[in-house]
C-alpha cells in the first residue's frame, strides 16, 4: 500500500473511531455515518477479494454503494474503472474490453448492454474473462476514459499515489474556508468530483451524493435548472465542483434572486475557460467561486486559486506537490504526479509533460491560460488567436449556449452560435456578442456570426462526449458560412 493510500485509510479510520455519529455520506434516501461508511468499505474490500479479478468497472449513478464501492477497490489495490453517464453504449463497450474489466458494477438499465458486451450476471456482480496480455501499467488504480477531440475514448492510467495526494492537496487548499458539506455536482467518473470527494472525506466533512435525477442533470450538458436549484436549497452544501457552464447557470439564478449561495464557503470551477466576467459577476453576489486547472494526465488539479491567493482571471499557481514551467513557446510543462502512461500504450517515462495548453505567469507566480497550443489560428494580419478564449467570452454571457470561432488567414474572425433559448432574437446575440467583445482585443473580437440552424451534439459528429466541439468537422460542415467575405451578420438557413 502507498503511503498516500495509508494516511488516507488511517484518516477514514480516524474519522469512523472520532466522528461515529457525524453524518459521512447522503444519498437520495440512504445516509451513512463515519462508522457505518468504513465498516461498509471493508465489507465490500473483502467481496472484491473474494472475486479474484484485477480490474474493476463502475457503471452507477452517484450515490452512496458508488463511493463505496470506489473507495473498496482503491484500498483493495485493484484498478477502478468509472464509466461517464454520458458515454454511448459503444464507448462504454470500448472502455470494457480495452481495460479487460472482469467485474461491473451497474445500474439496472444496462443489462440488455452488458448482455450483449459478453457479460454474466453472478449476484451483484457482472463478469466476463478476457484471454490476452494485461495492459495496465503496473500500479494503476484509477483508469479514467477521456474522449478528447476525436471520440474514442483513451485511457489515461493513474497511481493512488498521484491521486490521493491531489485530493490531500485540494483538501489543504480549501481549509481556510472549512466547509463541512461537499455535494458532487459532477458525475463521480469524472476523475475532478471523485477527487474532490476524496478530498471532502479528507476533511470529514459531511458528502451529499444525490442521483442524477434528484439532481436535475443527465448526460455532458442536460440541466433541469429549478431541480437543481431546489437540491441545491434543499441540502445547502458548502462546497461544489463545477463546470463554466453550471458556474453561469447559477450565478444567473442567484443574480435573479432564484438561488441564494449564502451557505457556500469553496466553490472551485474547471474543466475549460472562465471568462473574468463571470468571475466578477460571481464575486457580486457572493459566491466563493475559484478557478483552477488541470488535466487528466496530472490527476486532474495542477494550479487553484485559493482563499489565501486568489487572482481572478488567472487559474492561481501551481500547488505545492506539482512543478510548472513554461516551454520557450509558451506551452504549459508539468512535472509531479503525473499518469503512468496511456492504457495499452508504453508507460510516461518523460518528467515533465506537455500540457498542449498556452499560458504566461505574472510577477506572483499566478499562472493565466492563453488556450489550447493546436486550436491556435493565425489571422491574415498575423495575429495568433486562440479561440477557447473568445468562446468563452461568448458563451459565458446570458444568451449564447454555444460557440465556435473561426479566423485561420482571415481579416475578420467568425462566430458560429447557438442561443440558450429558441426565441433569442438575433438582436439579443448581437448584444451577446458585442458585450463579450468588450472584454477582447481587436484582433480576437468576433466581427461576423451565424445563426446556428441546431446545436453541436456528440448525435450529429459535432461535439465529443464530454462536451468537446469537433473542430476539424465543424469547419468541414460550415466552411461557406466561415469564409464568407460579406462583412454582415447573418443567420445560416
Amino acid at each position: 500500500m502507498s503511503p498516500e493510500m495509508e494516511r488516507f485509510k488511517m484518516i477514514l479510520r480516524g474519522h469512523a473511531e472520532r466522528k461515529t455519529n457525524t453524518l459521512a455520506l447522503w444519498g437520495d434516501q440512504l445516509r451513512l455515518d463515519y462508522a457505518t461508511l468504513y465498516a461498509e468499505v471493508i465489507y465490500r474490500q473483502q467481496r472484491v477479494r473474494d472475486a479474484n479479478i484485477k480490474v474493476v468497472a463502475l457503471a452507477l449513478d452517484n450515490g452512496v454503494e458508488a463511493m463505496l464501492w470506489d473507495l473498496a477497490t482503491l484500498f483493495e489495490g485493484l484498478t477502478c474503472l468509472t464509466l461517464p453517464p454520458f458515454f454511448t453504449p459503444a464507448q462504454r463497450k470500448h472502455c470494457l474490453e480495452q481495460s479487460q474489466a472482469e467485474l461491473v458494477i451497474a445500474e439496472p438499465e444496462l443489462e440488455a448492454e452488458l448482455q450483449t458486451a459478453g457479460f454474466e450476471k453472478n449476484g451483484e456482480f457482472w463478469r466476463r474473462s478476457f484471454n490476452g496480455p494485461h495492459r495496465l501499467p503496473a500500479g494503476t488504480a484509477k483508469l479514467t476514459f477521456t474522449s478528447g477531440t476525436t471520440g474514442t475514448p483513451q485511457g489515461v492510467c493513474l497511481s493512488a499515489e498521484s491521486i490521493l495526494s491531489v485530493a490531500r492537496e485540494l483538501y489543504q487548499a480549501s481549509q481556510p474556508n472549512d466547509p463541512q458539506h461537499h455535494l458532487a455536482v459532477l458525475p463521480l467518473a469524472i476523475l475532478l468530483e471523485n477527487i474532490g470527494c476524496y478530498a471532502a472525506l479528507y476533511a470529514g466533512a459531511t458528502l451529499s451524493l444525490p442521483s442524477q435525477k434528484v439532481l436535475g442533470t443527465q448526460g455532458a450538458s442536460g440541466v433541469d435548472i429549478p431541480r437543481l436549484i431546489g437540491c441545491l436549497t434543499t441540502r445547502a452544501p458548502e462546497s461544489l465542483i463545477l463546470v463554466p457552464q453550471l458556474l453561469l447557470l447559477l450565478v444567473s439564478a442567484a443574480e435573479q434572486k432564484a438561488f441564494n449561495p449564502q451557505t457556500l464557503r469553496f466553490v472551485a470551477v474547471g474543466g475549460a475557460r472562465v471568462s473574468e466576467e463571470l468571475l466578477h459577476r460571481a464575486q457580486r453576489i457572493g459566491m466563493p467561486v475559484y478557478e483552477g486547472y488541470g488535466l487528466s494526465e496530472c490527476a486532474s488539479v495542477v494550479c487553484l486559486n485559493r482563499p489565501e491567493a486568489h487572482r481572478p482571471g488567472s487559474v492561481g499557481k501551481p500547488l505545492p506537490h506539482v512543478e510548472v514551467r513554461l516551454a520557450d513557446d509558451g506551452e504549459v510543462l508539468i512535472k509531479g504526479s503525473t499518469f503512468l502512461g496511456y492504457l495499452g500504450e508504453p508507460p510516461c517515462i518523460d518528467q515533465w509533460w506537455p500540457s498542449g495548453d498556452l499560458g504566461e505567469f505574472d510577477a506572483e507566480g499566478f499562472l493565466y491560460l492563453k488556450g489550447r497550443k493546436k486550436h491556435q489560428f493565425v489571422t491574415s494580419f498575423g495575429r495568433n488567436v486562440n479561440p477557447d478564449w473568445v468562446e468563452a467570452e461568448l458563451t459565458q454571457r446570458r444568451h449564447i449556449a454555444q460557440a465556435f470561432v473561426y479566423g485561420e488567414a482571415m481579416a475578420s474572425n467568425h462566430a458560429l452560435l447557438w442561443p440558450h433559448r429558441p426565441d433569442c432574437t438575433d438582436d439579443e446575440l448581437a448584444a451577446a456578442v458585442a458585450e463579450a467583445n468588450e472584454a477582447l482585443p481587436h484582433y480576437a473580437q468576433v466581427h461576423r456570426w451565424t445563426r446556428l440552424p441546431q446545436p453541436f451534439t456528440p448525435a450529429n459528429g459535432l461535439l465529443t462526449a464530454n462536451g468537446r466541439p469537433r473542430r476539424d468537422a465543424i469547419i468541414e460542415l460550415y466552411q461557406a458560412q466561415l469564409t464568407v467575405s460579406a462583412p454582415c451578420e447573418e443567420s445560416a438557413s
